[in-house]
């Protein structure tokens, strides 16, 4: 077996299946889960419409073998959604590529952007390549770097300054081994929204030191601010950068649709680094059914039922957050649909940490969260994630409203 793989961490929610072993939930209250981050609104009908066509069809349907770049018009709805959203003039056909959604692309993407033997073909722990990425942060980061013969390295996030990422502790060292830098824009679990003048820090660091930035992109069409979060391209393009060297972005129709089991989303960027991941992915055998085709290509092409399911969040957030914030410190985020919220503590706390937390709430409410230092990893004996949880506000308004106010009894209990 390859012993990269000896250095993968549990998944969160493996980590969470083992923490609850042994609770037995309040069988008085039905469960609520606010641990995963799926979607539960529901999945627009015309979406579903176009799928069920797109099957029957014919010469095309499930008879013919996709190709690895997707069909032209699919390509054709990216670019045109890129110009609607952010004003971008891309090519379809050089500077984008569907993929079989966002985890799978940024996975992929490092495997072909990674060079485990740069500079010396048999790499010791000082010589290895580094993959930088926030910390709390999306573990596919971690577990993509680690396979790609890469070592991760996490850059803390300050909760005094809205979770702003502190790029200015790295050293210039750890940059000059960099070659690849995750952001996530809307932030998971922080729900920040990088600025232009951060965006403006990292193609500066990008271009001095010639590492490639992945702009995890997946939440971005949930919000609640009146302007829409900053896209990297976007940024790139406001700063006169319009090749997007060095950058590829990574979308989804998972949230943004309520469609994640269609398993869909793009990539778009610089061309000579779709060319090479077009290359990688074409042997990795990880073309779009024509199918899910069909149906991305409705998705993008309509923007009513991203405007009532953003709707949807916002009253969702505009309820919950008060509730919460009256025990907990906790303040609605700029975008996604996680509250990222500190966990209490009182002269006589029962739970004196976020797996403490997480437990007793399960015990005694049946309400399940995901603790915060399973999103992070520890540096310097600090894990940024501890003694905080993540709540997905992903169920309908008012199971979200109970299980808040069960939350809410809960942090009451402590003193």
């Amino acid at each position: 077996m390859n012993p990269l793989l000896s250095r993968l961490q549990p998944y969160p929610f493996e980590r969470l299946r083992r923490l609850f072993v042994g609770v037995t939930p309040n069988p008085e209250l039905h469960p609520i889960s606010l641990g995963m981050g799926e979607p539960k609104h529901a999945t627009p009908a015309f979406i579903q419409q176009a799928m069920i066509e797109a099957i029957t069809r014919q010469p095309s349907g499930l008879a013919a073998y996709p190709a690895t770049a997707g069909e032209p018009a699919l390509r054709d709805a990216f670019a045109q959604w890129l110009q609607r959203r952010y004003g971008l003039t891309v090519n379809p056909t050089t500077q984008t590529l569907p993929v079989n959604g966002s985890r799978e692309a940024l996975f992929a993407l490092t495997q072909s952007v990674v060079n485990p033997g740069a500079p010396n073909p048999d790499p010791g722990p000082l010589e290895r390549p580094l993959v930088v990425c926030p910390n709390p942060f999306y573990q596919i980061y971690e577990g993509a770097a680690l396979l790609a013969g890469a070592d991760p390295y996490f850059v803390a996030s300050d909760p005094a300054r809205n979770f702003a990422v502190d790029w200015d502790g790295v050293p210039t060292m750890v940059w000059e081994r960099t070659q690849l830098l995750f952001v996530c824009s809307p932030g998971n679990p922080t729900g920040a929204v990088m600025p232009l003048s951060e965006w403006e820090k990292l193609f500066n660091l990008s271009d001095r030191h010639g590492f490639v930035i992945a702009s995890d992109e997946c939440y971005s069409e949930i919000y609640f601010r009146d302007e829409p979060p900053l896209g990297g391209m976007q940024a790139a393009t406001l700063l006169g950068r319009r090749d997007f060297k060095n950058l590829v972005s990574l979308t989804s129709l998972s949230k943004r649709s309520n469609v994640p089991g269609m398993r869909s989303g793009f990539v778009a960027g610089d061309a000579a680094i779709i060319s090479q991941f077009l290359l990688y992915r074409t042997y990795h055998g990880s073309a779009m059914s024509p199918v899910v085709q069909a149906a991305s290509l409705a998705a993008w092409g309509d923007e009513a039922h991203v405007i009532e399911n953003r709707a949807l969040y916002r009253e969702k957030f505009q309820q919950v957050t008060p509730i919460l914030a009256a025990v907990m410190p906790v303040t609605l985020p700029d975008a996604g649909f996680y509250l990222w919220a500190q966990v209490p503590t009182g002269r006589q706390a029962r739970a004196r940490s976020d797996t403490d937390f997480a437990r007793e709430l399960l015990a005694l409410y049946n309400v399940t969260v995901l603790p915060g230092s399973f999103l992070a990893r520890e540096v310097d004996g600090v894990n940024p994630g501890a003694q905080r949880v993540r709540m997905a506000l992903v169920a309908e308004t008012s199971e979200c409203v109970e299980a808040a106010q069960r939350i809410a009894q809960f942090v009451r209990s402590f003193n």
